[in-house]
């Protein structure tokens, strides 16, 4: 007797972290079927991936492009809505198993806690969801006895690391990070860099934002936070070291002092299988790693004088309360400055700080205080952008 199918609701069906999950589910038909797809404002891209995977639902953000999808989709049996609460709702539908949050920044939060209280698993690629408010997520997470699955590669990792070791303390655990495409320059280079080259990742194909993150080495301290929600550490057991090949994708120290560590190719296609196939490991066709390819691999300590970023983000983790919904608020409007060629790479870095020293800080604060925080920070990241001369484009 075959298992029922996983009825699976992709929120940012467009994005990097979408497609490839749609690349997943196309060669495990036998295992997954798509209930949901939702995209910002792609609906061109939205209508092919209707047209190929057959969800009962769409939703798209941008209200705007709502007659335009209704248009190229006006033959199939599908239901169309539009906008923010619309994602809110859809997740809650009885007939989806898992969700796989997909979404830029903040704005995963909301639909993300709309799910978890209607009692669907979640497939976490979106870490601001956990950066900005973990706390509150995690423990709606275990009221409703919701499961999260770590799509990020190192938290992905992590977790298959933590396999059958339940029981056993985790002494400390290394996040491994490539250092970008600017590992090894110092201050004065980052001072001209433009965006063209900070999205040059060396080893992984992702979304404009997060490469950017990995270029200023933010997205290692976000992934710091996350992992101090999604496993329940202490920060003083979380740390960073640069692995430039990525084939470590991170390590696990138990309290007798051993080290566990997954390895592979940089693919997310795998640890998105293996987030919605959890617990099963699926046979797939992925690329398999040639250790005769890789035959020295190297580890280092992050350049924290350098991206100071990093250090900010630490700051916020050993801090808690609002500060990581700050930083994360701050960093999203610095990072959308700096792709319009409004800042420059060094000044992203000093929004964010100063957006940590002027947003009043709340040890515990409620999802309405995220929310103020949220707003009042990108208002005053966005006022203190006026105070740096734009980059010139040539």
């Amino acid at each position: 007797m075959t298992d029922p199918l996983k009825r699976i609701a992709i929120l940012g069906s467009t994005g990097s972290i979408g497609t490839q999950t749609l690349e997943v589910i196309r060669n495990q038909k036998d295992t997954f079927s798509v209930e949901v797809l939702t995209s910002f404002n792609n609906a061109a891209l939205l209508a092919k991936q209707v047209r190929e995977f057959s969800p009962n639902v769409v939703v798209i953000g941008d209200e705007s492009k709502l007659d335009m999808l209704r248009r190229e989709l006006s033959s199939l049996p599908v239901k169309i809505f539009a906008g923010e609460e619309a994602l809110s709702q859809v997740v809650q539908m009885n007939e989806i198993d898992i969700v796989l949050t997909a979404l830029v920044g903040y704005a995963g939060l909301k639909p993300t806690l709309s799910a978890i209280r209607a009692g669907k698993h979640i497939a976490l690629a979106n870490k601001e969801t956990l950066v900005v408010a973990g706390e509150l997520v995690t423990g709606l997470a275990r009221k409703h006895s919701v499961n999260i699955y770590p799509v990020d590669s190192e938290h992905s990792a992590i977790f298959q690391c933590m396999a059958g070791e339940w029981n056993n303390p985790i002494e400390k655990i290394y996040l491994t990070a490539s250092g970008g495409p600017f590992r090894g320059k110092d201050r004065n280079f980052l001072s001209s860099v433009k965006k063209e080259q900070a999205l040059k990742h060396p080893n992984w194909d992702m979304g404009a934002k997060i490469t950017v993150d990995s270029a200023t080495l933010m997205n290692k301290g976000l992934e710091m936070i996350e992992a101090r929600w999604l496993f329940g550490l202490r920060p003083e057991q979380i740390d960073v070291i640069v692995h430039p090949q990525s084939i470590v994708h991170s390590l696990v120290q138990y309290e007798d002092g051993s080290l566990k560590a997954q390895m592979g190719l940089p693919d997310m296609k795998l640890p998105i299988q293996y987030a919605l196939g959890y617990p099963k490991r699926l046979k797939n066709s992925f690329t398999r790693f040639d250790f005769l390819k890789y035959p020295s691999l190297t580890f280092e300590k992050a350049d924290t004088d350098t991206f100071r970023n990093l250090v900010l983000a630490t700051e916020a983790l050993q801090k808690g309360g609002n500060l990581p919904c700050i930083i994360n608020a701050a960093n999203e409007v610095a990072v959308e400055a700096f792709l319009k060629d409004q800042t420059g790479f060094l000044q992203m870095s000093d929004i964010i700080e100063y957006c940590m020293m002027k947003i009043p800080w709340m040890e515990h604060p409620t999802y309405d205080d995220y929310v103020e925080t949220d707003r009042e920070t990108r208002k005053l990241a966005a006022s203190r952008l006026s105070s740096f001369r734009p980059v010139s484009v040539t």
